[in-house]
């Protein structure tokens, strides 16, 4: 984004726009160049407060959506992620679930409810986000075959892979999918305009993905030839403002 550009569609003056582009990249939502600004870096995740502010509607439309799909009575993995966290909320009125998780937050959400067992992964705390990650959180994970996982992504390539920025945390989310039966994958098409270097698996490997919108027409495909069901959240909506801009 330029800063003119802001400027004219905001009708504000430049010095605003550049105050305001300065206060998000003390945040690290966005990254400054040359006369506008980037999303952050692609090598290091932007901080976790701050991702809950990105496309926080969207997330919640898709955490319903994912939280729809997990039937009562049934176990279930949650990853770490910002949006794995809205489907942790939406959950709330479930029946009789098991949930094992390596995020600090989502069994702070779910366990005051007498029809959730929680189970937390042990090992470090990963102080940024609460994230629990390394080799003793992989060993606990392997002891269980659940129904569901639900997992997110920091970015997803062009050629579906899923990539993440910590190779402790991508070996959660790996050993999560390959003990579970069903993996739905919760992303906004945020993370299609992303990247980031840890390679998690691909999108192949999952069986449904929950987006707001997924404008990718290769990527749409990929989904298609390995079985993956797409739901979309917004599509039309996402479409209409895309057309009004």
């Amino acid at each position: 984004m330029s800063v003119d550009g802001l400027a004219e569609k905001f009708e504000v003056t430049p010095q605003t726009i550049r105050k305001d582009l300065n206060d998000l990249c003390e945040q690290r939502l966005l990254s400054r160049i040359h006369g506008g600004a980037i999303i952050a870096s692609g090598v290091e995740n932007t901080a976790y407060e701050a991702r809950r502010l990105i496309a926080a509607r969207e997330k919640r439309a898709i955490g319903a959506a994912a939280a729809a799909l997990v039937p009562d009575q049934s176990s279930l993995f949650i990853n770490i992620g910002t949006t794995t966290e809205e489907v942790a909320r939406a959950l709330i009125g479930h029946e009789d679930l098991l949930v094992i998780t390596n995020n600090l937050n989502v069994a702070q959400t779910l366990y005051p409810y007498p029809s959730f067992d929680v189970i937390v992964a042990g090992g470090p705390v990963r102080r940024s986000d609460g994230a629990v990650v390394g080799a003793a959180a992989v060993d606990l994970i392997r002891q269980f075959k659940v129904d569901t996982a639900v997992i997110g992504t920091s970015a997803i390539d062009e050629e579906g892979a899923l990539l993440d920025f910590d190779y402790r945390e991508v070996r959660v989310s790996q050993a999560i999918m390959e003990n579970a039966r069903r993996v739905i994958l919760v992303a906004d098409r945020l993370k299609l305009e992303r990247t980031a270097p840890v390679r998690i698996g691909h999108i192949s490997q999952i069986q449904v993905f929950v987006t707001d919108r997924l404008p990718s027409a290769r990527l749409r495909e990929i989904c298609l030839q390995n079985s993956v069901e797409v739901i979309e959240t917004a599509p039309l909506e996402a479409a209409q403002l895309d057309q009004a801009k």
